[in-house]
């Protein structure tokens, strides 16, 4: 029995992935229960009320001018239909003109879709199926190319500002500090959390500026103009609050290309930041694994106390190993908030680093950020060699160039 529980101890990190997966899941589950609670306390009442005052019109309306409740309520299933079509009572610009047509694929290929414009033809049904798949397909493609170049933007340009932080320190050794080009921090990475800052203001301002716009040029609210942009950055398309649907507008041609240049823009920095995001989420997932893992591994070495030796799997150490890698120095297998992430691979002891180096805080960044990023991730003392383990598209692009950080960073 106490074999058996040393065994689950041990495959518990052997099968870190998918348990990081399957936290996950929960957690979304738990979080849309969550959000579901709050919008239908938020929006519910709103909702009854405009029901309320709604039946209330249809039925002084019919009693007004001797209509059937019946026959009005088919005039306006009618005039649902023409709203489908684009029909509006409100003089509004063409819907399948070349500048609405244009309008409407933007929209289709950067995944927003408000909504607003629909094919209803047959034959528009059928080409927006294969127009969708290449373009959406081609347009993740570009996001993807845009979330490389502006983290290697952030990166060279916080190298450029560490690299004179440390000249100015005079923290550098001899040798180094009079060729320093020599050195330049080699394999140096930036900090998730400060490309996340920038791209966040990023995103602020940008949005700030476009409501800035839409507020006058659209009669909207400030608020409503900074949700919109939300919206519509993200994807999201609601089609609530549409940009660019009126007949005609003051300087038109300027705002059409101001319009484009802020949904472009605003698109790219939402789509990087989600992204750095969801590598701080992996952090986040890591770190309740790893208390998770604690937890379980105490009562493993609870269980086999009587046998008289420790249950402690120490990848890296260079001691001598018993059963299972053990070492009979060690303490167990979580002493510190850094072993569990040793045990995936993603991060090095500050303990051991500072123990083992006593060059200057340079030398320190290098080691931390190459153990880090560079090295395969090691599974109870063993390496998987795994050409997707640092990710794929997106993820894959962040884990390359972004160094992953926890707390003892």
């Amino acid at each position: 029995m106490p074999g058996r529980r040393l065994h689950g101890c041990r495959s518990l990190h052997f099968n870190e992935d998918n348990g990081r997966f399957a936290l996950l899941a929960v957690l979304i589950v738990l979080y849309l229960l969550c959000g579901a609670a709050v919008f239908s306390a938020i929006e519910r009442p709103s909702e009854l009320r405009a029901h309320g005052r709604w039946n209330g019109t249809l039925l002084n309306f019919s009693e007004t001018f001797n209509v059937s409740l019946q026959e009005l309520n088919s005039f306006l299933r009618e005039y649902e239909s023409a709203i489908a079509a684009g029909i509006r009572a409100d003089a509004l610009r063409p819907r399948w003109d070349f500048t609405g047509a244009f309008y409407f694929v933007g929209t289709v290929v950067s995944t927003i879709g408000f909504g607003m414009t629909t094919p209803v033809t047959v034959a528009g049904k059928v080409f927006l199926i294969f127009y969708g798949l290449l373009g959406c397909a081609a347009t993740i493609l570009f996001f993807n190319l845009f979330l490389e170049r502006i983290i290697t933007l952030l990166a060279v340009v916080m190298k450029a500002v560490r690299e004179r932080r440390i000249r100015n320190s005079g923290l550098l050794p001899p040798g180094i500090r009079h060729d320093f080009s020599a050195y330049s921090l080699p394999g140096w990475k930036p900090s998730v959390y400060h490309v996340m800052l920038i791209l966040g203001l990023s995103a602020i301002t940008i949005s700030c500026c476009a409501s800035a716009m839409y507020t006058p040029v659209e009669g909207w609210a400030y608020l409503d103009s900074l949700y919109f942009c939300f919206v519509t950055f993200s994807t999201i398309g609601f089609g609530d609050f549409v940009s660019s649907q009126s007949a005609a507008y003051k300087y038109q041609s300027l705002y059409r290309v101001a319009n484009f240049f802020f949904m472009l823009m605003g698109v790219c920095c939402i789509y990087s930041l989600f992204n750095v995001i969801s590598i701080v989420i992996k952090q986040v997932l890591n770190w309740m694994l790893e208390k998770m893992s604690c937890l379980f591994c105490q009562r493993c070495n609870k269980a086999s106390a009587f046998l008289g030796r420790r249950n402690a799997i120490r990848p890296g150490s260079k001691g001598r190993q018993g059963r299972f890698g053990q070492t009979p120095d060690s303490d167990g297998p979580c002493d510190s908030d850094t072993e569990g992430r040793r045990l995936s691979g993603e991060m090095i002891s500050m303990k051991d680093l500072a123990a083992s180096n006593k060059v200057s805080l340079a030398i320190m960044q290098k080691q931390l950020s190459e153990s880090a990023n560079g090295y395969p991730r090691t599974v109870c003392g063993s390496s998987r060699h795994n050409g997707f383990s640092g990710g794929v598209g997106a993820l894959g692009i962040m884990n390359n160039r972004l160094a992953e950080t926890s707390n003892s960073r």
